[in-house]
């Protein structure tokens, strides 16, 4: 209810209310882009092609809300972005260049972000050719270089335009720009999803406790992923009194705000990707003992595959939560930080001592962090696999769809907070 009454409140300031409409517009955009199927391809072929198992294919399928089975124009969506995205955010750690970009403040982090689109072109293009080459060869029209190299150059032309869209949207409009892309392609497999269930439940397939059960249990999932994702941790932060000239400066407190779930949604991905890697495989060749091996022992929908799954899922979410939380936070950083203000922890000593006590804290709030990513993410595969509902719409949809909700909330309450602090400054 808070949420709509901010969203009423904000629909009634005029700048805000055009942020708003220009969101939602270039989402409309996302869509009809996303129906707009690529040239020279026969589509009875697609139905064929996506009828089994895609393993990693369906991550792709996901993030581009179905337009990657459908092989439309926006088939690669924006997951080339997201690539290069986490490569540069990796390379900025072990490249001492890019570190120093990233400290340079607004107009490192441009630099940074203009290697981003260079390489997310570069990405896309590599992604096309192997799409086009290899999985959506058969549903190729014709097979000569000049209609190979249009359907590359269509779907890499699709990549380029959504992350020039999410990057309007960022100006222009509200929230995060290529994070809801994603989400749009989310919600829009909300419906479908929906009717299947329904169509399921008509013909006897599902009964009416499953539905209600299952429709608690995403309640309450959804419910859990705001807390964990709202969830931190508040450390106090003492400044000590300096006196320069006649002026005093320092002697208020503070505190660093710790997040629970700080990977956000990365280490569900990574841990998918591996898990799914051997599944993907099996799709290009599916009449093989090693695809039968596979199926049974590292497949959700295998017995006792799903076992193993499950437990593999649960370590790799842990293991990549407690990997990428501590690339985004540094306790060394935030201890010297601290220091080099006159800043300190009350009843810890600056330096070591802090650094100590910074990873004690964040190792015991990223543990539960990342049990309720585990969790989420796990759940859902046991559900499908011990009732008839197939669930599209799972754990990682889930985290991804409220995160992002929560976000562009947050970003719509600070315009807000800031038209107002300008009001009374005018």
């Amino acid at each position: 209810m808070e949420m709509i009454r901010t969203i009423g409140r904000a629909w009634k300031v005029p700048d805000i209310r055009k942020k708003i409409i220009f969101t939602l517009l270039m989402l409309l955009v996302f869509r009809i882009g996303s129906n707009i199927p690529v040239p020279n391809i026969d589509r009875s072929i697609l139905g064929d092609l996506f009828s089994g198992e895609m393993g990693l294919l369906s991550l792709f399928d996901l993030f581009s809300g179905g337009a990657f089975s459908n092989f439309t124009i926006f088939a690669l969506s924006i997951t080339p972005y997201i690539t290069a995205s986490i490569i540069l955010q990796l390379l900025t750690i072990a490249v001492p260049r890019l570190e120093q970009l990233a400290k340079e403040g607004q107009e490192g982090r441009k630099k940074i972000a203009q290697y981003t689109r260079y390489l997310t072109v570069v990405l896309a293009f590599v992604q096309a050719i192997g799409m086009t080459v290899g999985l959506f060869r058969d549903a190729l029209i014709s097979y000569d270089f000049w209609n190979v190299a249009l359907v590359v150059l269509v779907l890499s032309a699709g990549t380029a335009f959504l992350m020039w869209l999410g990057e309007m949207i960022n100006e222009n409009g509200v929230g995060n720009g290529i994070s809801l892309i994603i989400f749009g392609g989310i919600i829009a497999r909300a419906p479908s999803a929906i009717h299947t269930s329904w169509l399921s439940y008509r013909a006897g397939e599902v009964g009416l406790m499953s539905l209600v059960l299952f429709a608690v249990f995403a309640l309450c999932v959804v419910v859990g992923i705001v807390v964990f994702q709202q969830g931190q941790r508040r450390i106090p932060v003492q400044y000590a009194k300096r006196v320069v000239g006649r002026k005093m400066y320092g002697g208020q407190s503070t505190h660093i705000p710790m997040k629970v779930n700080q990977a956000g949604v990365i280490p569900v991905i990574f841990a998918l990707s591996l898990l799914q890697f051997p599944l993907t495989i099996t799709y290009f060749i599916p009449d093989t003992g090693f695809a039968a091996w596979v199926t049974k022992w590292l497949s959700p929908t295998g017995d006792p595959g799903v076992w193993i799954y499950a437990v593999f899922n649960i370590l790799l979410i842990v293991f990549f939560t407690y990997f990428y939380t501590a690339l985004v936070f540094n306790p060394q950083n935030v201890a010297d930080n601290m220091k080099n203000n006159g800043g300190f922890i009350p009843g810890i000593r600056p330096g070591r001592s802090t650094v100590e006590y910074l990873n004690k804290v964040m190792n015991r709030i990223t543990f539960a962090g990342a049990i309720f990513l585990a969790v989420v993410a796990t759940i859902p595969t046991l559900i499908q696999q011990f009732t008839a509902l197939q669930i599209s719409f799972g754990g990682t949809s889930l985290l991804i769809a409220v995160g992002v909700a929560l976000d562009t909330m947050k970003q719509i309450e600070n315009q807000m907070v800031m038209r107002n602090y300008q009001g009374f400054l005018k």
